[in-house]
């Protein structure tokens, strides 16, 4: 099944962001693809909350959500929109980053809430704490497609394998691991734990990315760092992005999936264990 990673170098315009994205969805349906997934916060990537705030939407009146759903209707595709950062009706104010699957009737399939919150100091100079803006979601999904199934994650949610395997046991098939990861983490971490995911499940890992410095207009500029992958249930790189914008189609033979799990069926081996 034809398939296409959006990798974008999205700014703090939404509007602009959405351009970008229709023009790569529109490439990508010309090309004969069928499933398209763009990365995180694919509508706004700001490190100012001042700025989110102003920019920001809920669900219900959000011009991206409902411009990409119109696009998926049109072009008659699936479409995994990575994230939105979105407002909430929270007492507090923080934002959901909610990560989407799309029919190609535009109809909204699942929702997922990103859970794990990426509060960590990587250096002296690159601190985050995603929780400080973003409410963490508190429940894992498991999408049905005509194709698939598929489990939702986003970005920092990759280092919790648990979350995962729950996914794979419940049937999934693919893994979807949108992100904007940052380039010092993502040097060191983001091919290996793509592969290690894989690995475990037996599934397909879809992981498109936001890549490079993006455009600021307010506040502390962002870089990311790329590399969006296809990973295979056996462990392969089957796409590797690099670090420009731009779409990657490729081939998905769902097959692959049993056959990796035919050769190594740790799924049906996890044992319950005492201790420690």
């Amino acid at each position: 099944m034809k398939t296409a990673l959006l990798q974008l170098c999205s700014g703090d315009n939404p509007d602009d962001n959405l351009r970008q994205v229709q023009w790569m969805l529109a490439e990508a349906a010309a090309e004969g693809v069928r499933f398209a997934l763009t990365p995180e916060v694919t509508n706004c990537v700001s490190a100012s909350r001042a700025l989110q705030e102003r920019v920001l939407h809920h669900e219900e009146d959000d011009p991206t959500l409902a411009a990409l759903r119109q696009q998926a209707e049109e072009l008659g595709i699936w479409l995994l929109i990575g994230s939105l950062g979105l407002k909430t009706h929270d007492a507090d104010g923080r934002f959901a980053n909610r990560s989407f699957l799309i029919g190609p009737d535009g109809g909204i399939r699942a929702r997922y809430d990103k859970i794990h919150m990426f509060d960590v100091q990587v250096s002296a100079e690159e601190t985050y704490r995603e929780s400080a803006g973003y409410r963490p979601g508190a429940r894992a999904v498991l999408a049905e497609t005509d194709f698939a199934r598929i489990g939702m994650s986003v970005c920092y949610d990759i280092r919790f394998p648990h979350l995962y395997q729950k996914l794979a046991l419940a049937g999934a098939q693919i893994l979807t691991i949108p992100a904007a990861f940052s380039p010092v983490t993502g040097a060191a971490h983001w091919e290996p734990l793509l592969r290690a995911r894989a690995i475990e499940t037996g599934c397909f890992v879809l992981a498109p990315g936001q890549t490079g410095t993006h455009p600021t207009t307010e506040g502390k500029t962002r870089r990311t760092h790329g590399h969006s992958m296809v990973v295979s249930p056996w462990g392969e790189v089957l796409v590797d992005a690099g670090t420009e914008p731009g779409l990657h189609v490729f081939d998905m033979d769902l097959s692959l999936v049993e056959d990796a799990r035919r050769k190594v069926p740790s799924l049906s081996h996890i044992r319950a264990f005492d201790g420690p």
